[in-house]
This record gives C-alpha cells, structure tokens and sequence, in this order.
C-alpha cells in the first residue's frame, strides 16, 4: 500500500484543534506533518499522545464516552463509565467517602459503636485506648469523618436513624413452594449494617428447620444450612454492596428448595461466578466499611469468606452454594436439605444416656488436656480440635468451675486449679 498523504491548510489544522478541544479530560496531543516523498503538496498528519489505561481517567468526546471492542468503537455504557471514573477516582466519587448530607454525629448509636470497639479490643485487633477515646476520635481513626463530619460508611455502620436512606432497608420473604407467587411472610426491615445482619439472622431461625445431636448430656442444635455460612453471605452483601443505587436493596428470598440472598452489586473484574471458589485476594468495594468489620471481628481475613462459607457447608454435610449475576444483582443460592440428606432429630434426642455420659466425660478430660497444654488455646481453637461448636465448648467449660479464664481477648490465659 502506497502513503498518499492529504492536503494540509490552515482550516484543516484548526479542524484538528477543534476535535482535540471535545476530548474531557483535556489530553495532550502533539501533531506533527510529516512529507510524502513524490507528492509534495501532501503530508501526513501524525498524532503523538500518551495511551489510556485501565484505571485512569476515562476521556469523554463530546460529552459521550467510547471504549473499543476489537476493531470497532462503542458507546461505553453508563453503568461501565461510572465503575472507571469511581477507580480513577475513589476518593471523589466512592459513595462511602462522601460526606452525609442527612446525619451528623449525634445521629450514630454511640452505644452500638463502644460495643464493636469493645469486639475488637477483646479479640486483639483494636488498642485498649479506643475505649475510652471519644467517640470523634474512635471514627476519625477509622477515616468515617471529615471535620465534624460522619461520612456515608459512618452513617451505614452505625445510624440510629435511617431517615431518607433507603439503601439501608432489607426485603425478607418466605415463600410457598419455589416460586414467588404466594408467601408465607413478608417483611422489610431497617436499620444499619449491624440491625440488618441481626434481623436476617432472626428470620433465618425463625423459617429454617433446626437440627440437633446430643453431644454427651447437651443438644447441639444448629439450622439445616450453617448459620455461619448464612451470616458471611449477608455480611459480604452488607459490606460489597453498591450503596450509591439507592433505588435497590439486598433481598433475602427462602423458598421451600432454596435460599437467594440477593445483593445489588457487581462481583470484581478479577472474579467470576466460575473462579469464585478458587483463592483469590479481596477486592472491597466500600474498603472502609469493610476495615471496620475487619478490626470489629465481624470478617476476618479479607479474600478468606468464600472459604469459610465453603468450610461451615462442607463440615454439615451441606451442598456448597452457587454464585450468579442477574440483573445488576449478585445472588448466592444455598440449597435447602432434603428429609433424605439429613439425620432425623429424634434418631439423636433418644441415644443411649450412659453412653452419653461417657461422652461428656471424655470430652471434659480432653479440654482440660488440651487446655493444660496450652493456656493460651482459645475456644474456638477447642472447637476445631475437638470437631464441636464453640458454644459446646463453653457448656463444658461452665461445669468445670477448677479452669477458668483470666484476663481479657488475647492478653488473658487459662489458670487450671485443683479440683479441691
């Protein structure tokens, strides 16, 4: 192919700056008109400028932004140009760091505040200072205020009053066979993040069969999907969520085959339906709200729920739940046990008491063993050895009056005394 080259007038240059000047945000461009040889009335006109990346600014033309899609140029979709603009630029456009413009910091529940601090000093992740620190420097701390200040994460977390906030409302429903069309209860619910995780909790025991084993002469009792599984996906969901489309809410649908908790939001670039049980790192989408419940103890290790959740099902014997997007909407369905795929409770209730006994009996030797051996185990350590529920292990804890617990989180020990 041969170079023809174009004729180049004063109005084709001003034609060239009048393009550039629709490109928003303004880029440098350095034009430069270059002869062709054997046609000396024409020349190519070339243009040099640093190429855009992803998370920088996305460039608009005429107010419009353009993204490409192999050769072809597109309209770039709203939804797609306001995720790169929130990237280029998250402390300007991520919701959570927006000052509130309906709460101040009287409005945020100072007692509900003072206990999760308290969470995390006990378990070792805040300083024994934050709890008598005032409550301004507590959130300032946490970056949740500018100035005097809440913003929209401090609002979330911790409101008292939800006024015009309609991201901060909960649809709960359960309904009659395995479609939506009859209920058996409606509800929605308000609240921050704290509230709402507290009333999913609630109607989760209040719709979800219960199952139950003695372990020696105590009912372990626990919900036919785990509990803990349940909690991390409503916790995900109140932590990941797209807070600025205020028009939608998390929903929590419980069918007789199924469980759908729904979360407005969209999964990482990184993540897919399909690589999501594979172990990734976190991708936060409110970092904020999400390092409170990190140092609060509400999540661990960021990237680490998939794994739990998947852990708690496997450990019931519980299918794994599946991860779908549909509708701007990410929906983690968990489905529901059968007759067939669970042990009926009476089977447990009527096993033989004196071999219930021995049970217990061997199991307050091995924790008092265990304990022995190391005055620092804590209790959920206990339970994972021991293939029990911590709260199994504080039942057995309670009837041995010789161990107990001294000090406080993970500053304290165990003393054993004897049993005279």
């Amino acid at each position: 192919m041969k170079i023809q080259g174009q004729q180049v007038t004063d109005n084709t240059q001003r034609e060239i700056a009048q393009a550039l000047s629709y490109m928003e945000p303004q880029v440098y461009v350095r034009v430069e008109y270059i002869d062709v040889p054997d046609r000396p009335d024409n020349k190519v006109i070339a243009m040099h400028f640093e190429g855009w990346a992803w998370g920088m600014v996305p460039y608009t033309y005429h107010g419009c932004p353009y993204y490409k899609v192999e050769s072809t140029t597109k309209e770039m979709p709203r939804d797609m140009y306001e995720e790169r603009l929130r990237r280029s630029k998250p402390d300007m456009f991520a919701w959570e760091r927006q000052p509130s413009e309906f709460t101040d910091i009287s409005s945020l529940d100072e007692k509900l505040i003072r206990g999760v601090v308290r969470l995390g000093v006990e378990r070792g992740r805040l300083s024994d200072l934050a709890l008598t620190e005032p409550i301004e420097d507590v959130l300032g701390k946490w970056k949740l205020t500018t100035g005097s200040k809440p913003l929209n994460a401090a609002t979330a977390l911790f409101t008292k009053d939800t006024g015009i906030y309609t991201q901060f409302t909960m649809r709960l429903a359960r309904f009659q066979g395995t479609d939506k069309n009859e209920f058996i209860d409606n509800q929605r619910v308000e609240g921050n993040i704290f509230v709402l995780l507290n009333e999913a909790m609630n109607f989760f025991r209040k719709h979800l069969n219960m199952h139950g084993k003695i372990v020696g002469l105590v009912r372990d009792e626990y919900l036919e999907v785990p509990a803990e599984a349940l909690r991390e996906v409503v916790l995900n969901a109140l932590c990941h969520r797209q807070y600025e489309r205020y028009n939608l809410t998390i929903g929590i649908a419980i069918y007789d085959d199924r469980i759908e908790i729904e979360n407005p939001g969209i999964l990482p670039p990184q993540i897919t339906p399909e690589n999501i049980l594979q172990p990734h790192i976190s991708y936060p989408y409110n970092p904020l709200i999400a390092n409170v419940l990190y140092s609060t103890t509400y999540i661990e290790n960021w990237g680490s729920g998939v794994k739990r959740i998947m852990e708690a099902c496997q450990k019931r014997g519980v299918a794994a739940p599946t991860w779908t997007v549909n509708g701007g909407f990410v929906v983690v369905t968990f489905k529901r046990p059968t007759k067939s795929d669970t042990q009926d409770v009476t089977q447990d209730v009527t096993q033989d008491v004196t071999q219930g006994v021995t049970q217990e009996d061997t199991l307050d030797e091995k924790i008092e063993k265990a304990i022995k051996d190391n005055l620092n185990i804590t209790t959920e350590e206990l339970a994972k050895q021991f293939g029990v529920t911590s709260m199994t292990i504080k039942r057995h804890l309670a009837k041995m009056p010789h161990i107990r617990y001294v000090g406080s989180g993970y500053s304290g020990h165990w003393e054993v005394l004897d049993k005279e």
